[in-house]
């Protein structure tokens, strides 16, 4: 006979809630449970498999991509859910190669050029926020908070920032999901400002070696993601 478990025994395997189990019921993440004659769900292997490939996933993977790609699978379609996963393995390699490039810009302490295009003098917020691969309203944020300065074109009013202000935009873009408090972040900046860039490298650093524990712990999911597939097969 199939051993059968109970909420509570998942939950506690995985330190969630009973809730958190329904709800990825709810959403159609994992294969349809069956109930006892009073009603009460029972859970196979199949179904402790899903949720530990749900909570492995969702260590390296944003949430929407993993509830997408588990839909996926449950409707049969494990290639489409793989394509999804190995998308963001790509934006992540993409990222890696950005901060690569930054972090070397910052140590010639030239950001003349990037991305194979010139930049010369004062650029605007798109042109800002597309060097930095963020949305124009993070730059709008950061300088909301005192991290960056922009200047106005007297012509039209628009914003427009000098190349010292662009080096900040990069530096922050690149370690915004290292370092989370906005006074460490400008003391960090201000060590840039003068040309103290210990501090900078060594915060560069740890966001490539926090890309490189994330890219395991990705693997690690798609690992638990084939077992899954195995087992629906």
């Amino acid at each position: 006979m199939n051993r059968t478990y109970t909420p509570a025994q998942i939950a506690e395997e995985h330190n969630v809630s009973t809730t958190t189990l329904r709800r990825y019921e709810e959403q159609g993440l994992i294969p349809d449970v069956p109930r006892t004659a009073g009603g009460h769900r029972i859970y196979m292997a199949i179904h402790v498999q899903a949720f530990k490939t749900i909570r492995t996933l969702l260590l390296g993977f944003d949430i929407p991509v993993v509830y997408d790609a588990m839909r996926r699978v449950k409707a049969g379609d494990s290639t489409k859910a793989l394509w999804l996963l190995n998308n963001q393995l790509y934006r992540m390699e993409l990222e890696k190669q950005r901060v690569e490039h930054i972090l070397a810009m910052i140590e010639a302490a030239n950001v003349s050029r990037y991305q194979e295009a010139k930049v010369t003098g004062a650029v605007t917020i798109g042109r800002a926020a597309e060097m930095a691969g963020v949305n124009t309203s993070a730059i709008r944020h950061w300088e909301k908070e005192g991290l960056i300065a922009s200047e106005r074109d007297p012509a039209n009013g628009y914003r427009m920032f000098p190349l010292s202000e662009v080096r900040k935009i990069l530096v922050i873009s690149s370690l915004r999901k290292t370092i989370y408090y906005i006074e460490n972040l400008k003391e960090l900046l201000k060590d840039l400002e003068t040309q103290d860039i210990s501090n900078v490298d060594r915060s560069f650093r740890l966001a490539l070696e926090r890309l490189d524990q994330r890219l395991t712990v990705q693997f690690q999911g798609i690992a638990e993601l084939m077992a899954y597939i195995g087992l629906l097969r």
